[in-house]
């Protein structure tokens, strides 16, 4: 017999069952055999489990034709990098994505969930099986030409800009004439480089009408070196225009929100190029898109440091590795933040920024505890985001000019101060801002433009502004 039935004492009705040696060793196996089933039904497959994710995820960038160096379409092209996808998932080197989890709220997040992390793992420990390809989700459709329909203006750089195969990364300046005989408010900037995998990302500016060199720069090339100023360089007249970086869709700005681009103004694109192992030539062409009407509120900058801490006096000594500069501002007017971005170059370490309201209660703003100055993104709050009057922002930035930084441009270490070149450094975080109440925008405009007088007169007594206008002008 397999089991024996006892009966129970007095005041139980519920038989005993006890199982004998043999029935245990059955029952074990019959457990066993459930679990094993359980698994097989279970099982992580590239058709039902990975795929999603990968098209989710991955295929803005890895398809034919993109930046990125291979292309993850199909299940063979997953299944051949199959170790590394888990190992730059696990790692969060892949997707890119810099702000730290729980430190502000982030429309269109490029982040894999921990459970997202471990099938990838799970599937690739199991050898990466394909699963019933008929359970394969649609590979995801991309619109050819314009994302966001017909632009009102077409711009083209006036001549390709030749870049040789391999070498180090390209920091250039292209200025383009707009032709504008009339003052225009921009919504949107769609950007189309024609030799794609090369352009790694694009910030945008304006500026007066030839303040800046049109064509060729010291020496002999389209465009012109330097970065990080275009458009807020003192004195010049100038302002950004928000930026593209591999894997960003274009998207309009929020529904009466636009950007000053006066008439006779030039559009400047201020590019990172990344080698590949293959000469190409660069001629890039955006589309602009204009409102209807001026904006219903003005957008602005709270930046601090301000000037992209022109005022902070940088000076790295060659070695430190925890060097760190703080800036600070507390507004005058209730606002809505739409979007937060950081700026610094390559020793560039942590950035973090926070809000202490009025009554105490600390915001996280943004936090970029591993910045890479390839990666530059602007990030897009889910919900905008309410300072009220008096809130103060707070911002630390942490430097590593040591041998141990996989990044640093020097080797050995330099010293690093304020400048344009990839190799000198800067520092800021920066809010897009309105004002809740129309009244308060002079009372901002007011703010912030004395904030930038006041960066100027540090980096005049510092030494900061001599040495830039030193650079600047051998640049021209």
């Amino acid at each position: 017999m397999g089991f024996i039935v006892e009966r129970r004492g007095a005041g139980s009705t519920a038989p005993r069952i006890l199982y004998s040696k043999n029935m245990r060793y059955k029952l074990a196996g019959l457990f066993i055999t459930s679990a094993c089933l359980l698994s097989a039904a279970d099982k992580v497959t590239f058709s039902e489990n990975i795929a999603p994710i990968v098209y989710e995820n991955c295929v803005t960038c890895h398809r034919p034709g993109e930046a990125a160096p291979f292309a993850l379409i199909s299940y063979d092209d997953v299944k051949k990098r199959g170790s590394l996808i888990a190992s730059v998932t696990k790692s969060r080197y892949m997707p890119p994505w810099h702000a730290a989890h729980g430190y502000g709220e982030f429309a269109a997040e490029r982040r894999l969930s921990d459970e997202q992390i471990a099938m990838i793992g799970a599937w690739v420990k199991d050898g990466m099986p394909q699963g019933d390809p008929a359970k394969m989700p649609k590979v995801p459709q991309f619109t050819e030409g314009w994302h966001l329909g017909k632009p009102d203006l077409i711009l083209q750089m006036p001549a390709g800009f030749d870049l040789p195969a391999s070498g180090p990364d390209v920091y250039r300046n292209f200025v383009i004439p707009t032709g504008l005989t009339e003052d225009k408010w921009v919504r949107a900037v769609e950007f189309r480089p024609s030799a794609r995998k090369v352009v790694h990302h694009v910030l945008y500016a304006w500026v007066s009408g030839g303040s800046l060199p049109r064509q060729n720069g010291a020496d002999g090339k389209p465009g012109f070196g330097g970065m990080g100023t275009v458009g807020v360089v003192p004195g010049q007249g100038g302002g950004s225009l928000g930026g593209w970086a591999v894997g960003n869709t274009p998207v309009f700005l929020p529904d009466g929100l636009a950007l000053p681009l006066p008439k006779g103004a030039d559009f400047v694109l201020q590019m990172h190029f990344h080698l590949t192992g293959k000469a190409e030539t660069e001629q890039s062409t955006v589309g602009i898109y204009f409102a209807d009407k001026p904006p219903e509120k003005q957008l602005f900058a709270a930046q601090a440091p301000a000037l992209f801490g022109f005022g902070a006096g940088l000076d790295i000594p060659a070695g430190k590795k925890d060097y760190t500069i703080e800036g600070a501002l507390t507004l005058p007017a209730d606002v809505m933040a739409y979007s937060v971005g950081a700026h610094a170059h390559y020793v560039g370490k942590d950035i973090k920024a926070t809000a202490t309201l009025p009554d105490g209660t600390v915001k996280p703003i943004l936090w970029i505890p591993d910045w890479d100055f390839a990666w530059q993104d602007r990030y897009n709050y889910k919900d905008p985001v309410f300072l009220p009057k008096g809130t103060r922002m707070d911002v630390r930035i942490v430097y590593d000019n040591s041998a141990d930084n996989p990044r640093n441009p020097s080797n050995p270490p330099k010293r690093v101060l304020w400048g344009e070149q990839s190799t000198d450094e800067m520092g800021s975080v920066t809010m897009q801002v309105v004002a809740v109440h129309k009244e308060d925008e002079p009372v901002l405009q007011k703010f912030f433009t004395e904030r930038t007088q006041e960066a100027i007169q540090a980096g005049i007594q510092n030494g900061t502004a001599k040495r830039f206008m030193q650079q600047h002008q051998a640049e021209r």
